[in-house]
Formats: C-alpha cells, sequence, structure tokens
C-alpha cells in the first residue's frame, strides 16, 4: 500500500514551502505519495483575499484532502510564536472531520520558519500541534538519533522542523534541508505502518 501524506501549509516568503518541498522528498524517499498544498492569505476580518485558485505553486488545500490523507505534515512561519493566521483560519474549519473522526490515529508532523533565532520556533510548533492532538493525530517529531539535530546551529530540533531566516542563513541549512527530509520520511513511513494495521 501506498500512503499518501498530505503538506497543508502557509508560505508568506517562500521558506516555509522550501521546508515542505524537502519534507516531500523525504515522503517520497519512503515510497510514499506526497501532496502539497497551501491555503489562501486572509484579510484584518477574516475572509479569503486570494482567487479560488492559485496562480503559481501548490492548490489550495480542501477537507477532503485532509480526510484522505495517511498522514499530515503542517507548517507555518511563526507569528508571535503561534502559527500565521491564514492557516489558522483554515484548521478553525475543520470541526466536521473533528466530529467524524477522520483524522483519528493518523501520523502528523510539524514545521515552521522564523527570522530570528529567538523567534518563537518551538512554541509555534508545539501550538501548531494542539488542534492536530484534539483531532485525534499522533504527533511525530524527530529523534535525537538524527545527527542533525546535534549538530544544527540554524533550525530543527525534536519538535518538528524549522528554518531560522536569518541575514546570514537566507535559504535553508543543510541541516534543515535534513531534519525537514527526515521529518517527512518518518510520518510517510509511519503512516504506512499504521495503514497496513488498520487494513
Amino acid at each position: 500500500m501506498t500512503a499518501q501524506i498530505l503538506l497543508l501549509y502557509y508560505s508568506h516568503e517562500g521558506r516555509t514551502a522550501e521546508l515542505a518541498r524537502h519534507a516531500a522528498r523525504g515522503v517520497e524517499a519512503a515510497d510514499a505519495e506526497a501532496m502539497l498544498r497551501t491555503v489562501p492569505r486572509v484579510s484584518s476580518v477574516a475572509e479569503a483575499v486570494e482567487p479560488a485558485v492559485p496562480e503559481a505553486g501548490a492548490p489550495y488545500a480542501s477537507l477532503e484532502d485532509l480526510r484522505a490523507c495517511d498522514g499530515l505534515l503542517l507548517g507555518s512561519p511563526t507569528r508571535f510564536g503561534n502559527m500565521a493566521a491564514p492557516l489558522k483560519y483554515f484548521l478553525d474549519g475543520t470541526s466536521g472531520l473533528w466530529l467524524d473522526g477522520s483524522l483519528v490515529d493518523k501520523p502528523a508532523g510539524v514545521f515552521t520558519s522564523t527570522s530570528s533565532l529567538h523567534g518563537g520556533q518551538e512554541t509555534t510548533l508545539l501550538t501548531m500541534v494542539l488542534p492536530l492532538i484534539h483531532h485525534g493525530m499522533i504527533w511525530v517529531g524527530i529523534p535525537y538519533t538524527d545527527a542533525s539535530i546535534r549538530e544544527t546551529r540554524t533550525g530543527g530540533g525534536p519538535y518538528g522542523a524549522s528554518h531560522l531566516a536569518a541575514p546570514w542563513n537566507e535559504s535553508l541549512s543543510q541541516h534543515e534541508r535534513d531534519l525537514a527530509h527526515a521529518l517527512g520520511k518518518r510520518v510517510a513511513r509511519l503512516a504506512q505502518m499504521l495503514a497496513v494495521s488498520r487494513a
């Protein structure tokens, strides 16, 4: 069986999207299918302000994408230690999936990017997991057996993959790419194992 992993993210400057692409390569390295999806920007009155179909990049996510996936990788830039409003807005609309248990026992990992060293990467990863736990998903982090966690001087850690978008680290460092890849591969591997056990 080939597991389908949804990589659902919002990216403002492109760094979170880059993390998503490296995580997708990890998913594919585990012989699973990576499905990249994004969400539109929202206005200050919480209404969508983007066209129905994006002009470039990943298509917009639907609730059916979430329902159909075997695992999830969720990504957002950091906004004051929390996920960005567009992703939160999308997740706030998933109560139907919560009511019917569509995401129960599916593995999920999280990733983020921020422009400052102490900009809230860990709190963002932790707060992104909260709605997933309410959905009954299984949180997947990155174990310390991955050497990149011990060696990184930029982003990444046990809670999930991250990128520090500092002037001296404008594109993803090798450790950041490796950790995103490792997270994608781990979520995909666990999704395949769990899907087989449910069959």
